[in-house]
């Protein structure tokens, strides 16, 4: 079963050579997979097992006397392993920052457990990938928060990465991102998401096979909903299906039968739908954990804490019960309709169409995460008089003339999907040149891939002349960054500065402006209800 299809295939479609059932490439099926292909089951469950682990985290304070020994059973790991150069958002007002981690479901096999759960032994000891990845984005006033998750064969760049556990050095590359987890452990994929998206991720969290079923069972049942009778199947050209087999209406789902929800493609039709319904699964989830009295039962509460700590993998700043434990509460503080779950706009990677690639219309996902936007419109009014929408103006002295201070100029305006523009580079330097900063010059070496323009600079005494040569080209301080990727004050012309010389206003979204394409579901929605794609119905 593949997880990420951008578009429907039709029951009685020829699968392609070398791909699995479900039209991914690599051909990883029941039978075998080799390193740095995808795995078919399990991976549903993690995002919900990570969030429901991370909220009973928050309620292991009855259990305190277990301290120690729940801290022995956490795993911890390297925050980043890869090149990245995502900047912390600054503090508000109120000097409080958001909040950022990346849940990863991992489809290792290197356990009797996961082998049981996730497929064929010849899997086994193989490089895991990261087969579910999303980002929570808990908002600077613990107000709101958004989820956004990325289609495992989503086409990306993936930086230069180096393994802590074994030292191996992967180069950069450009591939589908669920390899990313195999190129350096979980600090890799939050490179990678944090050089796509330009979001500064604090902490990440991973969940195996076994993680998965261990804390999908303790939840216990989660109500879903099917418009029509379901029965997710093989059927002739198509191979595959969860087994999933359901009857119009309202049903409370667990153990096997959440599995099967949530491995579902076939039935709804295709994988950005399975998305959706894993997205109305754990809204679900998060609405029955609200409702639970999990404090006062002693019992019930360790043996969550138990398989919570058991069941979790995490980078090492929060690798104890009491940061989790913080955390947890900081999540469960969130009302229900201030989360919104979303997935990031994509389309057919034109490469290969049995991949995805982000839409344009994604990178407004991003400036809603990176400027602490609310996904959801439910926010009190803020008071617009004190900050307003407008960027702040430069504040930092410049320390050289203009003609004084070596500028150089990189081409990043290339794209999963667009090539990059010729002469971008040379265009911005000739404009320096004419504006007085006579030491500009392009940088020769290929085009890179910069969603967003930046100006980067390598020491706190060249911030003044990276701000100044920011603001000679209109662009905004809040873009000016500090990099041990650059030896002098570099502006990367990003894939947001296509044509012309003077940089294009950055409107700032309202709250709620989510692209159309964003699939986005509110925390609080109990109607939401699954359509059945007409050859699975019964």
């Amino acid at each position: 079963m593949d997880d990420t299809m951008s578009l429907t295939r039709q029951p009685g479609q020829d699968t392609p050579a070398g791909q699995d059932g479900g039209g991914r490439r690599g051909g990883r099926g029941d039978g075998g997979r080799g390193p740095g292909k995808g795995g078919r089951k399990r991976r549903a469950l993690r995002w919900s097992a990570t969030i429901l682990a991370v909220v009973i985290l928050g309620t292991a304070g009855a259990g305190y006397l277990y301290y120690r020994h729940l801290n022995g059973n956490i795993e911890k790991g390297e925050r980043s392993s890869g090149d990245s150069k995502a900047k912390k958002a600054e503090p508000n007002a109120a000097g409080q920052t958001p909040m950022n981690i990346l849940l990863i479901g991992s489809d290792s096999r290197n356990s009797d457990a996961n082998v049981a759960l996730g497929g064929s032994r010849d899997n086994r000891g193989n490089p895991p990938l990261g087969d579910v990845q999303m980002l929570i984005h808990l908002s600077a006033d613990r107000e709101s928060a958004a989820v956004v998750s990325i289609p495992r064969d989503t086409r990306v760049d993936i930086p230069k990465c180096t393994d802590p556990e074994t030292g191996d050095t992967y180069p950069a590359t450009n591939d589908i991102i669920n390899t990313s987890l195999a190129r350096g452990g979980a600090g890799c994929t939050l490179a990678t998401w944090q050089n796509l998206t330009g979001v500064y991720i604090d902490h990440w969290m991973t969940i195996d096979f076994a993680g998965v079923v261990s804390m999908a069972d303790a939840i216990g049942g989660v109500e879903v909903c099917v418009k029509q009778n379901v029965w997710d199947r093989p059927l002739p050209g198509v191979p595959g299906g969860s087994g999933l087999k359901m009857k119009a209406g309202r049903k409370d789902v667990e153990g096997k039968q959440a599995l099967q929800w949530l491995r579902t493609r076939h039935a709804w039709g295709s994988d950005p739908l399975r998305a959706r319904a894993q997205h109305m699964y754990m809204n679900s989830m998060i609405r029955t954990l609200k409702k639970q009295n999990v404090f006062t039962d002693t019992g019930r509460l360790m043996n969550l804490a138990e398989a919570a700590t058991k069941s979790l993998t995490v980078s090492e700043e929060i690798g104890t019960v009491k940061k989790l434990y913080d955390l947890g509460m900081q999540l469960k503080s969130v009302p229900t309709d201030r989360i919104t779950m979303t997935t990031m706009p994509n389309v057919q990677d034109p490469q290969n169409a049995n991949h995805l690639v982000p839409a344009a219309s994604a990178g407004k996902m991003w400036q809603m995460l990176r400027e602490d936007v609310p996904f959801d419109k439910n926010g009190k009014k803020k008071d617009q008089g004190k900050d307003g929408d407008a960027e702040k103006e430069a504040t930092t002295a410049p320390t050289s003339a203009p003609g004084g201070i070596g500028v150089s100029v990189v081409n990043g305006t290339r794209t999963a999907t667009l090539a990059p523009v010729s002469g971008r580079a040379h265009a911005i330097a000739r404009h320096l040149v004419d504006k007085g900063y006579t030491q500009a010059s392009q940088d020769s070496s290929p085009a890179v891939s910069e969603e967003r323009t930046v100006v980067r600079y390598p020491s706190e005494d060249l911030k003044g002349d990276a701000v100044q040569v920011a603001k000679a080209l209109g662009i905004p301080e809040s873009s000016v960054r500090r990099s041990t990727d650059v030896s002098g004050v570099t502006v990367v012309v990003g894939s947001d500065w296509r044509t012309g010389t003077a940089y294009p206003k950055q409107s700032k979204p309202s709250a709620g402006s989510l692209p159309d394409d964003s699939d986005a579901i509110n925390g609080s929605d109990e109607d939401a209800c699954m359509e059945v794609y007409a050859p699975y119905r019964w």
